[in-house]
């Protein structure tokens, strides 16, 4: 069974720390972590992460015994460092403690190449090594949607920005061809196949049901998931979309049958079905909110 923690809450620094609460485990201490945001933009929440958000998570982790945390990212909508700049990032990683990588600017030995068997990339992609090489991986995504081929963009999607556009000297761009390719979504998916995250943590508090991933119609959703399985993650993540009433793409067929999520299943990355997947609340309210996200889940 996959445990997601749902929490129904505006306040994000405390729903963070309640949601990790719930879980009830411990899978951070003495390692070393990089945690990927999702700084595709410096858009506004949930066009990018809330800077609440990665605050009281990289605290939480801090207070969990986590050793030396790390952030990095590629925006895929513009120069990450700008991004990154924008929205404050060194600023509050020289008052929180933690470090930073800005993925454009790696040489290309910081680059690993991977090529997953049965894969739908015609070369593989290549990972930051950065990720590879740290003790653990924690990522922080939003709930929206995507206008552009992915059509929803949560933890599995998230992971692109892992990936380089371009490896400097190689002349090939890995981003071209996903979103080129018709299997664009089953190439997010296969990304994941790189690592295993030891926690994932969905700000849902807004989101986007149209348009995104940058900006769209936004909703006052007011959710925190957090768990270790992203297939899980990304299925609720899904039905609270559909909640909230979200784009055809979105809305169409049962839930494990969207090409990210069943690529993904198939990869054996996370569980395969509703019925693995136990939601745990610590109130009323958010039991009540995620009986109705189960019921959109279960019903496809």
């Amino acid at each position: 069974m996959a445990q997601v923690a749902f929490v129904k809450t505006r306040d994000r620094a405390a729903g963070v720390q309640q949601a990790l609460d719930l879980l009830d485990l411990d899978p951070v201490r003495g390692k070393s972590l990089f945690l990927k945001p999702n700084w595709n933009s410096a858009d506004p929440p949930p066009g990018s992460t809330h800077n609440e958000t990665l605050a009281a998570l990289v605290q939480a982790l801090q207070g969990r015994g986590a050793g030396r945390i790390t952030l990095g990212d590629r925006s895929g909508m513009g120069d990450t460092r700008a991004v990154m700049e924008r929205k404050g990032i060194f600023g509050l990683a020289d008052e929180m403690g933690f470090g930073t990588v800005v993925f454009d600017e790696l040489d290309a030995s910081d680059w690993e190449h991977m090529q997953i068997p049965g894969s739908h990339w015609s070369r593989g992609f290549a990972v930051a090594r950065p990720v590879l090489a740290a003790g653990g991986v924690v990522q922080t995504c939003c709930l929206k949607t995507h206008r552009f081929g992915g059509r929803f963009t949560l933890s599995l999607k998230n992971s692109v920005g892992l990936v380089a556009k371009q490896v400097p000297g190689e002349g090939y761009n890995y981003m071209s061809e996903l979103h080129g390719s018709p299997h664009q979504r089953r190439m997010i998916a296969e990304i994941n196949a790189a690592y295993e995250p030891d926690l994932v943590l969905l700000d849902g508090v807004e989101a986007f049901v149209d348009g995104g991933p940058a900006q769209g119609t936004r909703v006052d959703a007011q959710v925190i998931l957090a768990g270790t399985d992203r297939v899980a993650i990304d299925a609720i993540g899904v039905a609270i979309l559909r909640l909230f009433g979200t784009t055809p793409e979105v809305r169409k067929g049962p839930i494990f049958e969207l090409e990210q999520i069943a690529r993904a299943v198939e990869l054996d990355l996370g569980v395969d079905g509703p019925d693995r997947i136990e939601l745990v609340t610590a109130d009323a309210v958010s039991a009540a909110y995620a009986a109705q996200g189960w019921a959109i889940l279960i019903r496809g």
